[in-house]
């Protein structure tokens, strides 16, 4: 409305106040407003009896098996935990303190959890965090008694020392395979000054793929693919050519992975992976080249990229596969942490078929979607602490 702001006429000042007083009014009510796609919607806060603020959620995740929890990681170390997730009418408590041994600020801290696909049995969480002397990344294992974790049962899984501060990704999921999947960005810094993320014989740019369910701490699956290669490179790889994949997440009805990939200076891109896939990075960005010029190989093509005017840093999303909004059932909703905006689009296997933005909120900084206990997709606001539901609007 800045354009506006010069104007003398006595009806384009009550127009600005009367806009200026409806967006004001929004928050007010905690009921956040959607814009054109396949459906108009919004987001609700998940507190409605109390306020709560969580301390720069990073990740929502709830236990596959069931288990009536929902888990929300804070940057700084923390993992908290409702008990009962069917119920979010009393304030959550603590699952689990590291940050006397995470490394916080900036890309940095504790980045991602995953729950064990058997949690309520195996009584295991995974979690992933930065640490310094030297900087690196871990990724770890800690035992849990119903939903309180023992720090000091930590059992170390694998460390990935790290050139730089940025660009550390830190999502953790265990795939319909039963194995963990492990993201890493390229190390930092601009342009990947190392080209880790076209050199598979560093762990740096690549998702892993790791079996857990062993006495060491992890085994390779036979089938990763490059399991037995004469070339250096990680056989625990199972795709590359990443820069910093922010938040991935599988299917649960087709088992596809996909990812949000965050760009540099351009364009910003979803990806499904795929086994053994070279998704470009630093050679291209997105669909367009990057390092080389003709950016020619056997690249992987993001199946969707959006450039800067839209969003400057993409916070990848689930498949809604939910009962409460079914004009989104299928769709892949995803968003970006700085713009606010978030889109749905809809993808048959070759191609994108719909694509839309469903809400804009331009005072969020969206840093993690999750799934609730009841299959409803949820949004974290880095920015001010809270915890989103979705609902679809009826206009009249």
């Amino acid at each position: 409305m800045s354009n506006m702001s010069g104007t003398k006429t006595v009806g384009a000042i009550v127009i600005v106040v009367i806009i200026s007083f409806a967006i004001f009014l929004l928050p007010l009510l905690d009921i956040r407003y959607g814009g054109s796609g396949p459906q108009d919607f919004g987001v609700v806060s998940l507190f409605e009896e109390y306020e709560y603020t969580f301390s720069s959620p990073v990740d929502i995740q709830r236990p596959p098996d069931g288990s009536p929890q929902l888990f929300v990681v804070e940057q700084a170390g923390r993992i908290m935990v409702f008990p009962d997730a069917t119920d979010y009418s009393s304030i959550p408590v603590v699952s689990l303190d590291i940050t006397d041994r995470v490394t916080s600020g900036g890309e940095m801290g504790l980045l991602g959890m995953a729950l064990h696909p058997e949690f309520s049995r195996s009584g295991y969480i995974f979690v992933d965090y930065t640490a310094d002397n030297p900087r690196r990344t871990v990724i770890s294992r800690f035992n849990v008694t119903e939903y309180i974790a023992d720090p000091t049962s930590e059992k170390i899984i694998l460390e990935v020392d790290q050139p730089y501060s940025n660009h550390n990704a830190g999502q953790l999921a265990f795939g319909p395979d039963g194995y963990l999947y492990v993201t890493l960005g390229d190390g930092g810094l601009a342009n990947d000054p190392s080209n880790n993320g076209q050199n598979p014989q560093t762990f740096l740019g690549s998702i892993l793929r790791l079996d857990i369910n062993v006495d060491a701490p992890y085994a390779i699956p036979a089938d990763n693919p490059f399991v037995g290669n004469s070339d250096g490179w990680k056989e625990e790889i199972w795709a590359y050519g990443f820069r910093n994949p922010w938040r991935i997440s599988f299917d649960n009805e087709t088992g596809m992975l996909w990812a949000g990939d965050v760009g540099q200076n351009l364009w910003e891109e979803v990806d499904v992976v795929t086994k053994g896939g070279n998704f470009g990075w630093n050679a291209k960005e997105g669909t367009h080249c990057f390092a080389l010029d003709p950016c020619e190989g056997d690249f992987i093509e993001p199946i969707h990229e959006y450039n800067h005017s839209e969003g400057i840093s993409i916070t990848g999303g689930y498949i809604y596969h939910g009962d409460r909004l079914p004009a989104l059932e299928g769709y892949y909703v995803f968003g970006d942490y700085a713009s606010g905006n978030i889109w749905a689009l809809k993808y048959e296997g070759t191609t994108v078929t719909d694509f839309g933005l469903i809400i804009n909120q331009d005072n969020f900084l969206l840093s993690t979607f999750g799934i609730g206990y009841d299959g409803e997709l949820l949004l974290a606001d880095y920015s001010s602490g809270h915890i989103y539901s979705f609902i679809e609007l009826t206009r009249t």
